[in-house]
């Protein structure tokens, strides 16, 4: 029986260096971006921090995505007057290697709108800190 041994700079080696990833809120609601900051956090993942830039409208959202390397947006499905799920499907349809895409819904139904609106994944209030973790750092990895 041969039993493996490893010296600490083989472990650092083979693990992934660490990255700080700018995520994008948009909602008109400062209250909703916080909720939904709290529930991602800054390290969702091991090697894996997240900085965030906020946006109330939907021309500082367009701004944002034009002006900055962004590595994932989460928009707030029931944003008004310019929702999340239509910000998603313009930005896919529009943005030549748009980031990846998660929407906020306030239902489980209304999946069958995000997958219309082209997303990468679906979140729903109220946001549960493991999954919306764990869903942020999945959709990063892409």
């Amino acid at each position: 029986m041969t039993v493996a041994t490893h010296r600490p700079s083989d472990i650092e080696s083979t693990s992934a260096s660490p990255r700080t990833y700018l995520v994008l809120l948009y909602s008109d609601k400062a209250e909703v971006r916080d909720r939904i900051r709290q529930a991602i956090g800054t390290k969702p993942a091991v090697g894996t921090t997240i900085k965030f830039i906020d946006a109330a409208t939907y021309d500082e959202c367009i701004k944002i995505v034009d002006k900055n390397d962004v590595s994932l947006l989460v928009l707030d499905g029931e944003a008004q007057p310019a929702g999340g799920l239509g910000i998603a499907r313009q930005l896919r349809d529009e943005v030549d290697d748009c980031p990846p895409i998660c929407v906020v819904i306030a239902r489980t139904a209304d999946r069958w709108l995000a997958a219309y609106a082209k997303v990468d994944g679906t979140l729903v209030h109220p946001l549960d800190p493991i999954t919306t973790g764990r869903t942020v750092a999945e959709l990063l990895r892409r």
